[in-house]
């Protein structure tokens, strides 16, 4: 049996998201919405259709321009929705503090493994650890933006970041090798999820910030960047779960139960 992190259908999936969500028009800010029945999910916006709310889906960039006059969205009862919250604009980078999706790739192109690539590698890392592979790349994205020679201000190196002293414990000897990299940073997670409970805003926020720091606030530390980083993770990985969704020939609209 896979682990609850372990995305296996349309209900298992939004109640693994379980975090925070976003309805964003272009000319509105971020919404975090919470349902009664606990989950929490990500839209472009929202809007009522008699005794229903529709919550419309974040597509894809290549869904956002082959149909960007029919959204996708899923419909709950307006009775069902618990709470609309905003959510901050993530801070803009301080000035002169270097990007990891703009660092310098190795000098050698060809050397650098292609988005194909790192997705063969995550999805095997995944199905090795019992991961949903849209949540490895999500911790992916949010860590190094897909650039495998990435290094942070804090010594953190490659695709999920991984600091010398974690990488050595994993048995990594190169962080800079997508595939050891992966495997190490998959592994340091699966670790974390057990910890956690299969808790993602947890492990997530331990992956930032370390366990120390999770334990010792028993929840999400009280930090702004590891609060925009749970944040940035989790948005990724509704996003892609729910662009899946849309993408379902079965039927253009899906409804949530509120039970």
């Amino acid at each position: 049996m896979m682990k609850p992190h372990a995305i296996l259908s349309p209900a298992l999936t939004l109640t693994a998201l379980a975090v925070l969500a976003a309805l964003c028009p272009p000319a509105r800010a971020a919404e975090h919405i919470t349902l009664r029945n606990g989950f929490e999910l990500d839209c472009l916006h929202h809007e009522l259709a008699g005794d229903r709310i529709r919550l419309y889906l974040i597509p894809s960039a290549p869904a956002a321009k082959a149909a960007p006059e029919e959204p996708s969205y899923i419909e709950v009862s307006a009775t069902a929705v618990l709470r609309v919250e905003t959510i901050p604009d993530p801070p803009s980078p301080k000035a002169g503090a270097p990007h990891l999706a703009s660092e310098m790739w190795d000098r050698n192109p060809a050397t650098q493994p292609t988005s194909a690539d790192i997705h063969q590698l995550l999805a095997h890392a995944g199905a090795q650890h019992n991961i949903d592979t849209d949540l490895l790349a999500s911790v992916v994205e949010a860590e190094s933006a897909g650039n495998p020679r990435a290094v942070s201000r804090a010594g953190a190196r490659g695709l999920m970041q991984l600091m010398p002293a974690t990488a050595s414990t994993l048995g990594v000897h190169d962080s800079f090798a997508p595939d050891q990299n992966i495997s190490g940073g998959t592994a340091y997670l699966d670790q974390l999820l057990t910890r956690y409970h299969d808790d993602l805003r947890l492990a997530v926020a331990a992956y930032n910030a370390g366990p120390a720091a999770v334990d010792r606030y028993h929840g999400i530390p009280p930090y702004a960047e590891t609060r925009a980083y749970v944040a940035r993770v989790v948005r990724e990985f509704n996003r892609r779960k729910l662009a899946a969704l849309a993408l379902q020939p079965a039927s253009h609209t899906t409804t949530i139960a509120a039970n």
